[in-house]
């Protein structure tokens, strides 16, 4: 098996595709099953943000894999592959690992080094497992992925410069409104958040710090933002109270997973009328959009989106291209546009962090890299020893019609002494052959082990061999992002 990852995100791709690629929670187990249903992938996982769609798979073939998933995702998009495809980023084995160290550790993300990226993608791997669809290959991937993350946010600090989404869309939405800094226009201000979920929670805990006048938590679900409100002093309401607290708030922060608008152009329209002269603030970090597009247009009305917050984020060159980028011609269509480095760190994140993050994950990426050239080798030193006990257990065999007259316990010892002997001349090669193949191009090794001794080692059962602990002695659970927006 080989990993294969394919995805898009804000900088390969508009806001209204990523709209329709998005995956609500709910859905992703069914999208798993379907992937996992196409003949050339094996495992999956779907990692779906406001500013990703990404699967990690374990595949048989390059080719038809990517097939089959730009197959899953045309339908889910509602276009054809072809059209799909220039949006598309593709990694392929090294890459993949590469690719999702990187985003784990915020490396790839809007704002560089933000932490939320770390929870989503636990959250991704556990809605994964609940459905059974990583095997052995992304059980171990994704794992060591959230523990690169979590340490180059714990050795680095790029998230303490970096932030997060919210902080980045705050500066840019205060500089429209007042033409200041957020931690100018905010105090003293009245907030609503709308959603109480991760990015709900991230929003009330920021926005708390910056010491705003009023909070106010909107969900359909009211004891979530009774218990958020809780949390951060704020005061929890229902949706419906919606059209009354946008109209007195100065600042709205909208993330729910809501497929339709939250904010429509004439509730927007009636709240703008009732503040007068006072600029109504809306930030919507939702994909699929909360505000409605024409709500930008309204007087009094300054929306900053997913979109527009990409735009100003990313100095990336589009034209460079990583390794391990393929062409969309698999796909069926024209070239696939390569992974994009990350935006430009460099006005959110400390000097010195990024590099030290990047080399935090080559350092990984070795590690795995040379974890998986081992494993590999396991099936051959496995048919290696079988082969070895095949021989003895002849041999004693023979001995026995031989030599009837020896005892059973006479029969035992001479088992044991002669498996003894056989496991100590086996055990400096095989160990050795172990440490060579975990080097690069070690796979050489096992090719000749299993040419001088004729094994049979069935095709794709060294990627079974990856021996991983049972997911609840690998806690994870520390990996995540609090309320308070922080890497627990």
């Amino acid at each position: 098996m080989n990993l294969l990852v394919v995805g898009l995100s804000h900088r390969t791709a508009p806001v209204e595709l990523l709209e329709k690629l998005s995956v609500p929670g709910g859905d992703l187990p069914e999208l798993l099953h379907r992937l996992l249903a196409r003949p050339y992938l094996a495992e999956a996982v779907v990692l779906s943000t406001c500013n990703r769609v990404e699967v990690y798979a374990a595949v048989s073939a390059f080719h038809g894999a990517l097939a089959d998933i730009g197959a899953e995702l045309a339908d889910r998009a509602g276009c054809d592959v072809a059209a799909l495809a220039s949006h598309l980023y593709v990694h392929y084995d090294d890459e993949a690992v590469r690719h999702a160290f990187r985003v784990a550790g915020g490396l790839d993300s809007m704002v560089v080094g933000e932490a939320q990226i770390l929870g989503q993608l636990r959250d991704a791997y556990a809605v994964a497992r609940d459905a059974e669809a990583p095997g052995r290959l992304l059980h171990e991937l994704l794992q060591q992925a959230l523990r690169v993350g979590k340490r180059v946010h714990s050795e680095t600090g790029i998230d303490r410069a970096g932030q997060n989404v919210l902080t980045a869309a705050l500066s840019l939405g205060t500089q429209r409104v007042a033409g200041t800094a957020a931690e100018e226009w905010l105090p003293g201000r009245r907030a609503l958040v709308v959603g109480a979920g991760a990015m709900g929670a991230l929003s009330a805990a920021t926005l708390s710090r910056y010491g705003v006048g009023e909070l106010v938590i909107a969900n359909r679900g009211l004891d979530r933002a009774r218990r958020l409100a809780g949390h951060h002093g704020g005061r929890p309401v229902g949706l419906t109270d919606l059209a009354g607290e946008v109209a007195a708030a100065d600042l709205v922060v909208s993330a729910t997973a809501s497929t339709g608008h939250v904010f429509g152009t004439e509730l927007v329209a009636e709240a703008t009328r009732l503040r007068g002269d006072d600029p109504l603030l809306l930030l919507d970090l939702a994909v699929p959009r909360d505000v409605e597009a024409g709500v930008a247009e309204l007087p009094g009305a300054v929306v900053v989106d997913i979109e527009q917050l990409g735009s100003s984020l990313d100095s990336a060159d589009d034209t460079s291209a990583p390794a391990g980028g393929a062409l969309a011609s698999d796909l069926g269509g024209g070239s696939a546009r390569p992974a994009a480095p990350a935006a430009s760190a460099a006005s959110f994140a400390a000097e010195g962090s990024v590099p030290a993050a990047e080399r935090i994950v080559a350092d990984e990426l070795d590690a795995f890299l040379g974890f998986l050239r081992s494993a590999n080798v396991a099936p051959t030193v496995a048919a290696l020893r079988g082969r070895a006990d095949d021989v003895v257990a002849a041999e004693l065999r023979r001995l026995a019609q031989r030599r009837p007259e020896l005892t059973d316990a006479q029969r035992a010892e001479m088992a044991r002494t002669v498996h003894r002997v056989v496991q100590r001349l086996l055990h400096q090669p095989t160990v050795r052959v172990r440490q060579l193949a975990a080097e690069p191009g070690g796979d050489r090794y096992a090719e000749v082990l299993r040419e001088l001794f004729d094994l049979d080692v069935a095709d794709g059962v060294a990627a079974e061999a990856i021996r991983v602990a049972p997911t609840e002695s690998r806690p994870i659970s520390g990996t995540e992002v609090r309320e308070d927006g922080e890497i627990g």
